[in-house]
């Protein structure tokens, strides 16, 4: 057997999973296919959070790559100032004074090719 056809034969596709998996299954999950103790990999997906957490917050990177699968930033909305006699889209002829809006942070999540593969 040749060196490629053995690589594909231990890649081979798995089943898909009808049922949305619980954090429990998800540790069960993993711990069984890569023979590890769930007790780390339950630390593994707690140190991923927390790095996740400390390039997203604050005065930090403001975004994190898990390569292959996804993109987190956290993008800075600036504050809106208040506006008044703005034409109304609801009913037209009509004025309406809009509030101002504070400065904000949303995260945003953008899936990479990987990712995007595997909904294909």
């Amino acid at each position: 057997m040749n060196r490629r056809s053995a690589n594909h034969s231990a890649r081979r596709r798995k089943p898909a999973i009808h049922k949305r998996y619980t954090k429990t299954e998800i540790l069960e999950e993993i711990s069984n296919n890569t023979h590890i103790e769930r007790k780390q990999v339950a630390a593994v997906l707690d140190e991923l959070g927390s790095i996740v957490e400390r390039h997203v917050r604050k005065r930090a990177a403001g975004e994190f790559i898990l390569p292959g699968l996804l993109k987190i930033q956290a993008v800075k909305k600036p504050a809106r100032r208040a506006r008044r006699n703005v034409p109304n889209p609801f009913r037209p002829g009509e004025v309406m004074d809009v509030p101002r809006k504070p400065a904000s942070t949303r995260v945003k999540i953008t899936p990479l090719k990987k990712l995007k593969d595997f909904a294909l």
